[in-house]
């Protein structure tokens, strides 16, 4: 918990910038995509924003998209180390990865409509649900927050999925909660987190640098 005098630790739940993968509506899950040129200028414009919040180390997905949007934050920070770690990956999408929205809708359709009503279950038959990534990143989340210090501000430099899923648990939302009221990140997009008295709260959802 935070000391009642003092700024209050902070975390910055970051989505990396746009892929060809975006672009085409394809399920990436684990697969490793590269930025665009376009997703490039997305990650040297958050992290031109998100350098203002005074970032002391970041962690990162080892998926070069998450792990080079990282980077960009890295180099506008002060040439931070970026530390990366699996366990924050995007959610294992199983037989969908690679596959589009409309190729899984007419490959999986039962499968389809149980995802648009909102139901957890583990994407592509083989994959992860919103429950499992939820304690995947849940170990992570616990040893970051143990090792920071009072003040202390970090970003997570992750994806769509698995950003959404991480601050919903860190905050106590059920996972179908949040999927209903957070709605998903936009490239670049980020949340900022704030803990207090009470907990962590969410101080932002969803936010970007001016342009994006």
């Amino acid at each position: 918990m935070t000391e009642a005098k003092g700024e209050p630790r902070r975390l910055i739940v970051l989505r990396h910038g746009q892929t060809g993968s975006n672009l085409k509506g394809i399920w990436q899950g684990h697969l490793d995509h590269e930025l665009t040129d376009l997703g490039r200028e997305q990650a040297a414009a958050a992290a031109r924003a998100i350098a203002a919040l005074r970032p002391s180390r970041i962690v990162s997905s080892d998926l070069s998209r998450a792990h080079n949007t990282a980077l960009a934050v890295a180099a506008a920070s002060g040439d931070l180390d970026v530390a990366v770690d699996e366990r924050w990956r995007e959610i294992h999408a199983g037989a969908w990865q690679g596959l589009t929205a409309a190729e899984v809708g007419e490959q999986y359709p039962l499968d389809a409509e149980r995802l648009v009503s909102g139901e957890d279950f583990k994407r592509g038959g083989h994959g992860e649900s919103l429950a499992d990534v939820a304690r995947r990143t849940r170990s992570a989340l616990d040893e970051l927050i143990a090792s920071m210090d009072p003040g202390e501000c970090v970003v997570i430099a992750t994806h769509g999925v698995t950003g959404r899923s991480l601050v919903a648990e860190l905050v106590g939302i059920d996972q179908t909660t949040a999927w209903r009221v957070l709605g998903g990140f936009g490239n670049c997009h980020w949340a900022s987190l704030e803990e207090g008295r009470a907990g962590w709260r969410i101080t932002q959802w969803n936010a970007s640098a001016e342009g994006l």
